[in-house]
This record gives structure tokens, sequence and C-alpha cells, in this order.
């Protein structure tokens, strides 16, 4: 459903706000849905059209009911997409519709001005229903049934990226150059090495056969394959396009799933610092600008509902919008530096304001240089910490219940950056595409102190299978100790591992 002119109205009005506080965003199209067509588009990821696949029936089913049975309401999405395009609910109140508005233009000036976000295709929602279009030709020619069986094992596998990878610049070697007016020359033979000796001895510690057998060796060395990646490789999805045997609408389809994995990574990256960001603007502009006074108890409220935090969860709107104040605080009373880091008082860090104003400045940079991991590293201060009362908790084994752990600030951060840190998913590496001389994938795990799921293990190495259509290895450790999982195509086995990796 187009805008209507009341609401275009008010987009106007939202959006001269947002730009007189320093906002930078694409021009944003607004669409009103209603609860089933919005639930649709959610099932998609915020797309009108996607390729189809059952995972997609299945997530709106999940969010059907929750709609239905009130668990859940969704009151806008918005894509990373030049020009942006953004979703109203059909029945949201005034106060929800501008209050949507405001969050939307945080989020569309977070796309167009975050470093993580400066690689992705800015025109993905035409990159969508291509894909869309393709992977139905697909299905037209070999069946429904094939090609979904196929994505399923895409989409098993579609985390296996490296998300910094677009921000490598990989030089290509240059070519050597020829001089066409000299013979080629032959190959440089590599000097044997020699056992240091003293001239005396040196005929009896390097005699003529030992020499000769060292060559020898060194010559078998050369003749031996290249290792194959040479060094581990992150982007799994990268070297199974490179080298897998696949037939062509295989490879098709696997380059559309790691294409839109990549367009999203930035979004995983960056949830609670996006999140914060529009959480901050359209509280901001609301309570600043945009409300009426008749609108105040309604939009608290609903701003409530949306900061709110329920046991156990870590709520990004409202642990993004909390610490870019703090942030803003800080930087407006020179509390940074080393004279405020070298400070001893606490009764002076309590009182600590020279009324230096570079607040907003300040998380305008945040906005545009960080992620999250970085975001919290850097800023989640021992003050925030215990000003906002964050504490672990866990499973207590004696009572049954879940229990606070500790307030210990250290404990407390390193947590949630382990939890941030490759949006809390292992680390999984190609190590070698012939291992043991038997064409077999050879994958290792980078343990940082937790074991994998054994069962989402099974299920990753059964999918790498149908794309490798070879046996799959996986190097991890279980329990303390180095294991080696296989897949051959019908049996998991593993067994204990004492080979040391490279």
């Amino acid at each position: 459903m187009p805008l209507p002119p009341y609401l275009h109205d008010i987009q106007k009005e939202i959006e001269t706000y947002g730009k007189g506080y320093g906002l930078d965003f694409w021009e944003t199209h607004f669409e009103v849905l209603d609860y089933k067509r919005m639930q649709e588009v959610a099932a998609f990821g915020g797309f009108p059209v996607r390729y189809p696949h059952w995972r997609f029936g299945m997530e709106f089913e999940h969010l059907n009911k929750s709609h239905i049975y009130g668990l859940s309401k969704i009151y806008e999405m918005v894509i990373n997409n030049n020009p942006a395009y953004a979703y109203l609910l059909e029945g949201n109140s005034l106060v929800d519709q501008k209050m949507v508005m405001a969050h939307v233009l945080g989020h569309v000036d977070f796309f167009k001005n975050n470093y993580f976000f400066s690689k992705t295709d800015r025109r993905m929602i035409d990159g969508m229903a291509n894909h869309a279009t393709r992977v139905r030709r697909h299905m037209e020619r070999l069946g429904v049934e094939k090609v979904e069986s196929f994505i399923d094992a895409c989409l098993c596998i579609e985390n296996l990226i490296d998300p910094m990878s677009p921000f490598i610049a990989r030089k290509a070697p240059a070519p050597p150059r020829v001089d066409a007016t000299k013979e080629p020359e032959r190959e440089e033979q590599q000097e044997v090495p020699r056992l240091r000796a003293k001239d005396y001895m040196d005929r009896y510690i390097n005699p003529p056969e030992f020499m000769e057998g060292q060559r020898r060796k060194i010559e078998r060395e050369k003749d031996k394959p290249k290792r194959n990646p040479p060094e581990p490789e992150r982007d799994v999805l990268q070297f199974l396009l490179q080298n897998a045997p696949l037939e062509p609408w295989e490879f098709d389809v696997l380059e559309i799933v790691r294409d839109e994995a990549y367009y999203f990574a930035p979004q995983r990256q960056t949830k609670i610092l996006n999140e914060g960001w529009a959480a901050y603007w359209h509280s901001k502009i609301m309570t600043e600008k945009a409300l009426k006074a008749s609108e105040i108890i309604d939009y608290a409220d609903h701003n409530a509902g949306v900061l709110a935090t329920s046991p156990g969860q870590m709520n990004p709107y409202k642990i993004g919008i909390e610490l870019l104040r703090h942030v803003e605080e800080r930087w407006d009373k020179g509390r940074f530096g080393r004279e405020w880091d070298e400070c001893p008082s606490m009764e002076e860090r309590r009182s600590w304001d020279k009324r230096l104003g570079l607040g907003r400045k300040k998380i305008f940079e945040v906005r545009k240089l960080y992620s999250d991991v970085t975001f919290l590293d850097e800023f989640f201060t021992e003050e925030f910490c215990r000003e906002k009362k964050f504490f672990n908790f866990g499973m207590n084994d004696r009572s049954g219940n879940y229990e606070i752990e500790s307030r210990e600030f250290k404990k407390i951060k390193d947590r949630m950056l382990f939890q941030l840190t490759n949006a809390g998913e292992p680390f999984i590496f190609v190590d070698d595409a012939n291992h043991d001389n038997r064409g077999e994938l050879l994958m290792r795990h980078r343990h940082e102190g937790t074991d994998l799921n054994a069962e989402q293990a099974r299920a990753t190495m059964t999918s790498l299978f149908r794309i490798w259509r070879r046996p799959v290895n996986l190097q991890t450790v279980f329990e303390n100790k180095r294991k080696m999982l296989r897949y051959d195509g019908k049996d998991h086995t593993e067994k204990t591992d004492a080979a040391p990796t490279r």
C-alpha cells in the first residue's frame, strides 16, 4: 500500500528533524503493510522477493503464530539499499508510526556511514530478485526437490565465511618480465646444506653418498604437490566454489548463498551498535521535536517495551542506547584521556566535568568506525558496568535454578565479548583439500574454550560431504582431548588425534 498523504507529511517532518541533528541518510521509501504481508516480508529477511525454499515458509508460520498468540509484533523493517526501503505496520497508532520513521532514519544513516556496511551491495533488493529468478529456473529444469536439497546443504554452512574478507586488499603477483633478447635461464639448483665440520673432518661428516642422498631428498620435496590451500582458509564457501566438483547449477546456487551471507554479515557484526544508534535517534527526535503533549504517555509506554530487558536475554536496543549515552556524557564532560585514567580519587571522578561538549561528535565517530566487539571492548567501562548493574548468571547444579554467578567487571565483559566474537559461532577453517593424499577434505576448528555442538558438527560435515563428494574430516577438541571426526557418506566416526596441525 502506498504511503497515505498524512504519513507522507509526517515522513517529511521527521526527515527534517533528522537532518537538523546531522543524520546523513539515503532517500527512504516507506510502504504500509497489513500484519500478514509484514510477516511474509519478515520471513524473507525484509525483502519482498527471495528464492523459493521451505525455511521461509517455516519462518512465516513461526512469526504468524507468535503474532496470533500475542508473543511478538513487528513494528518496522528496513532494507540496507540505496534508496532504502522500509515498512510500516497497518493499524499502528500515529505515535508508533512517528517513532518507527525516526528509528528507520537512524538505521539508514548507520547503513550509509558505518565502515562495516561499506562493502555491501547497495542494490541488493534487485540482487535478491535476480537470485530468485535464477533458482526458479534451476527448479523448473531439474525439479524442486533436487535443487531444494542442495540449498539445504548450502544453508547449513552459510556461516562458514570470513566477514573481514571484503576489506582485505589482495594484490595479484605481477608476472615475471621476459627479455626476448636473452636465452631462458635454467632453474637455479638449490644448494645442498652441509653439516658443520672443520676442514679436515668434512669428508667424514659430509661424505659424497650423504650429500647425494640430501640432494635427492630436496628434489623429492620439490616434486611434491603444493598444499591446497597454502594457509588455512576461513572462507570455506569461496574455497568450495573454487575447488569442489560442482555442476554449473550447483555452483550458481552456492554462489547465491555466499553472496547473501556476505550481505547479511555486517548486520550480525553491528546488531547492538546499529539498534542502539536507531533507538538513540528515535528517542532524541521524538522527545525533543516530534511529540505532541497528548502523545507523551503512549510514546513512553511503547518505548519502554522496546527497551525492556527480559531475564536471561541481551536486548541490543537497551545496551546500545545506554552505552552511546554513556560515551556522549563522557566526552561532553572530558572523562577520557591520560589525566582521567590516572585520577585516583573516586570523589573527583564523580564530579569531573570539563564542559568540552565533544559528545555528539564522538558518537558520530563511533557510528562510523565501530562494530559491536570494538564498541564494547573500548567503551564498556567498569563505571558503566557498575552503574547499570550488570552481572553474569548461570545454572546452579545444587538448586537447579539460574542464579547470579558474578558481578566482577572483567568476567562480565569477557563473557559479552566472547558471545559477540564471530557472532558467537566457532571458527572453522579448510586445512587441506587432499588429506592423507586421498582427496579428502580436512577442516580445522580453532578451539577457544568451548566445545562444538556434536549434533551441529555432524550436520555440517554431512552438508560438506554433499558438496565435496569425498569424505570430510574435522579436527577439534572435545573434553580437552584432540579429536578427529570423519564422515564418509555413510557413517560418522571419531578418534583421538595426537597429530598436531600446522
